[in-house]
């Protein structure tokens, strides 16, 4: 199963390159539109020419800057990537520019001044964490995208950490996203002290475990004031062990805020991750909703949603254009939901009635919500 499994998500890998990805493109194109997008990565850069970043470990922390320009041709949830590079900028997602920051100042200092572009109110960072078996470019364009689709106006950042890119390498990502906590610690130290009004936040893959571990390891005073500007906290196809992940929650008490937790039981990468993890089932997959609602998190289950990728692992990104109904619903409570015995609620069977009244699409989106925030102790909370 493990050797068919990796043939299936060897496929899906297909397309992305590994060298030059970033090779600077000035030709115009009318339509398409360029994302600015901030980065701190743990990775070491890399000499090749517009590489950038390699999958290997740094002992300290890089910043970069670049702006991506998104087709006009792009469809929704899909990387559009260039068969030669630097690609086209009428057809493929292309990078306009590129640079590294000399330090933690100059990109805290070109942070605010991006937030000062905004209005005061509305000053808010968009914080996104990859997974396994990525590359640099691929996780820089996969934000690109979601910020896109999302149609945001918050401030992208990427922290990209050291993942080789590789299927064959899951222990590596696994030590290299542990390497990597005390410098998300600091990048959400200095997100939080910055004139951000909030922050949002999204892991995807193995970037949830990175992420639960980093807020685990948080003096409670620290987190405390962290969680005063933390908007959301999105775990996409979460790749964490559920007994590690339930013990997370029992250790750190009742959250303020509770994770919304995108789960999908047909994720073919996951299932390999849980054969390599001696056949525990992983958050991303697990197949009992109700009782992850009553542990406290807000379950976006979309197993019925069309994948864009063999794997079914890169769901979340399907659902970047109807984001911003999703956070208001949340936000005001205007889905329509029925209350079970358990207390647990359902928002439908799936999302078209709602996200059909908006202005966007009239399609019915198979996903449902399920939420029953439970108190599991006293303690911290984000």
């Amino acid at each position: 199963m493990v050797l068919t499994l990796s043939a299936v998500l060897l496929g899906a890998c297909s397309g992305r390159p590994e060298i030059g990805a970033l090779a600077l493109n000035s030709a115009p194109a009318e339509g398409a539109k360029a994302h600015d997008i901030f980065i701190v990565a743990t990775r070491a850069r890399d000499e090749r020419p517009d590489t950038y970043f390699s999958g290997e470990r740094s002992d300290e922390i890089n910043y970069a800057e670049a702006r991506i320009s998104v087709p006009p041709v792009h469809k929704p949830g899909v990387i559009e990537w260039p068969a030669s590079l630097p690609g086209n900028p009428e057809a493929d997602f292309v990078a306009r520019s590129a640079a590294y920051l000399p330090s933690a100042n100059a990109f805290k200092t070109r942070l605010n001044q991006e937030l000062a572009t905004r209005p005061r109110g509305k000053r808010e960072v968009f914080l996104f964490i990859h997974g396994y078996n990525t590359l640099f470019a691929e996780s820089l364009y996969r934000l690109t995208q979601f910020v896109h689709d999302a149609n945001s106006d918050a401030v992208p950042v990427l922290f990209s950490w050291a993942s080789r890119g590789k299927l064959r390498d899951y222990l590596y990502d696994l030590n290299s996203a542990a390497i990597a906590r005390d410098a998300l610690e600091k990048t959400l130290t200095d997100l939080a002290q910055s004139d951000a009004d909030e922050i949002s936040i999204l892991a995807h893959s193995m970037g949830n475990y990175l992420l639960m571990e980093t807020i685990r390891q948080m003096p409670p005073s620290l987190r405390q004031k962290i969680q005063k500007k933390v908007h959301y906290v999105v775990l996409a196809a979460p790749d964490i062990d559920i007994d590690l992940f339930k013990s997370h929650l029992r250790r750190l008490g009742h959250f303020q805020k509770p994770f919304v937790v995108i789960v999908s039981t047909d994720d073919r990468a996951l299932r390999l991750s849980r054969a390599l993890s001696g056949g525990v089932d992983r958050l991303g997959a697990y197949s009992d909703d109700e009782e992850l609602a009553k542990l406290g998190a807000i379950v976006i289950d979309v197993t019925d949603l069309e994948a864009g990728d063999s794997a079914h692992h890169s769901k979340f990104a399907m659902l970047a254009e109807f984001a911003p109904e999703l956070q208001s619903a949340f936000a005001n409570g205007s889905l329509t939901s029925e209350s079970s015995l358990d207390g647990t609620r359902t928002f439908g069977g799936d999302l078209g009635s709602f996200v059909g009244t908006t202005a966007q699409t009239a399609l019915t989106l198979p996903i449902r919500i399920i939420a029953a925030p439970v108190v599991l102790a006293t303690g911290g909370s984000l």
